[in-house]
Formats: C-alpha cells, sequence, structure tokens
C-alpha cells in the first residue's frame, strides 16, 4: 500500500513530527497549506494536526477533502499541550466528522510552546487562560511554555505503517 503524510501546524512541532515520520517510513509529506495532490493516488494517510484554541487546525482541510479521504485507512496525529484523555476526545470530537473519527487510529503527541514565538495577542490569551485554568500545572505551562517534544512517541505510528505496507504483501 502507497501511503502519504498530510499536517498542518503553525510553531513548528507538528512538521517536526511528519519529518520524522517521513524519515522512519520513507512516506512522501506536505504540508496541506502549499499542497494539492492529489489523494487519490495513495492507499493510506497520515494525518498530522496541531490543536489551537481546542480546534485541529485540519478541520477545514478535511471538510474539504472528507470523500477523498473517508474510504482509506487513517492514522490521525495530533499536536498539543494536553496529552490522551477526554479532555483532548472532547477537541477532536469538537472538530472533525464523526464518520471520520471512527474509522481513524488517533496517536495523541505532545508538543511544545514557546511564549516568545507567540503574537503579543496569542500570549496574552494564553495568560488569560491560564488565570482561568484550574490544573496548577497546565496553568503555568500556558504562561511559561512547555517542550513535549520526543521522537519515540511516533514508534505507534510506525508500526501501524508497516502493518499497512505488509498489506500490499499479503
Amino acid at each position: 500500500m502507497k501511503g502519504a503524510i498530510f499536517f498542518s501546524g503553525k510553531y513548528g512541532s507538528t512538521k517536526q513530527y511528519a519529518e520524522w515520520i517521513a524519515a522512519s517510513t520513507g512516506l512522501p509529506m506536505f504540508d496541506i497549506k502549499d499542497s494539492s495532490t492529489n489523494l487519490s493516488k495513495y492507499d493510506f494517510l497520515i494525518l498530522g494536526s496541531s490543536v489551537m484554541f481546542y480546534k485541529f487546525t485540519i478541520r477545514q482541510w478535511i471538510k474539504a477533502n472528507l470523500e477523498d479521504i473517508i474510504d482509506k485507512p487513517v492514522i490521525l496525529f495530533s499536536v498539543s499541550g494536553a496529552g490522551a484523555g477526554p479532555k483532548l476526545d472532547t477537541w477532536l470530537a469538537n472538530s472533525l466528522p464523526d464518520r471520520l473519527i471512527s474509522r481513524a487510529v488517533h496517536i495523541a503527541l505532545r508538543g511544545r510552546m514557546n511564549p516568545k514565538e507567540l503574537s503579543w495577542g496569542l500570549r496574552q490569551i494564553m495568560i488569560i487562560g491560564s488565570l482561568l485554568n484550574p490544573d496548577p500545572q497546565s496553568s503555568k505551562e500556558e504562561r511559561s511554555g512547555f517542550d513535549y517534544m520526543d521522537k519515540s512517541s511516533i514508534e505507534p505510528i510506525l508500526k501501524l505503517v508497516q502493518q499497512f505496507e505488509l498489506c500490499e504483501v499479503l
């Protein structure tokens, strides 16, 4: 089976994970804002998305391409400060169509946020959000930043890619 990686990110963490996956698998990688690639050329897709303001940044692209995506095996990886769990599951459900979520394998990856790289307005929103956040650790990270980037966390994605590629041999 032939696959490809499509990603949407803002500050570089999602792109870094996509690059690591591409380097490890040999799959082509495309930033959705720069790509008009024909999805029908691929048997399976890896879709990567950062999460901004509790929404997956790839949501509009998926909506526009859903009919070309829906019948393919999909690995969806999200990149955010939040780890896997109910909070991220809610953001996923509020961002993407149920018919895709029910078919895709979702892998939650932790990203990085450096407040100095954010626009002034976004920094202010993060500060306000931190004041409203009941979780002391998350509140601190919203103000001072975090870096949870970990190349080894792509291992589940690499194993799924191997399984998809084995389907071609069988």
